[in-house]
């Protein structure tokens, strides 16, 4: 089983704060984790290159935490998921392409 996943996928969804805080609800009840805090997004909101505009976002986890990185202008994403608790990791990736209605993700467990 399944303790940290990194992957990347590229999305078809509009995404933004909303989104992302939904992802975390999402996510974290399809693994049985439970969030301690609120998530933290930010956005650049124009500061720094176009290409790199999107979110930067974490949820602080009773068993470790959830970062995703969101790129707006490509649909692209990064996300790394790490817990004390063992997980399916196939079960997130599925879950994941899921809700951002992505064909495509490449990732690594360890």
């Amino acid at each position: 089983m399944t303790k940290l996943i990194y992957f990347k996928i590229l999305y078809k969804i509009k995404v933004d704060k909303e989104v992302i805080k939904n992802y975390f609800k999402y996510i974290t009840k399809s693994l049985k984790l439970r969030m301690y805090g609120e998530p933290i997004i930010f956005s650049p909101g124009g500061i720094g290159k176009e290409e790199n505009q999107g979110y930067d976002a974490f949820v602080p986890l009773i068993d470790s935490g959830i970062a995703v990185y969101i790129w707006s202008n490509t649909k692209f994403s990064s996300i790394v998921i790490y817990t004390c608790k063992s997980f399916n990791y196939k079960e997130v990736i599925a879950a994941t392409k899921r809700f951002f209605k992505s064909s495509k993700a490449v990732f690594k467990n360890f």
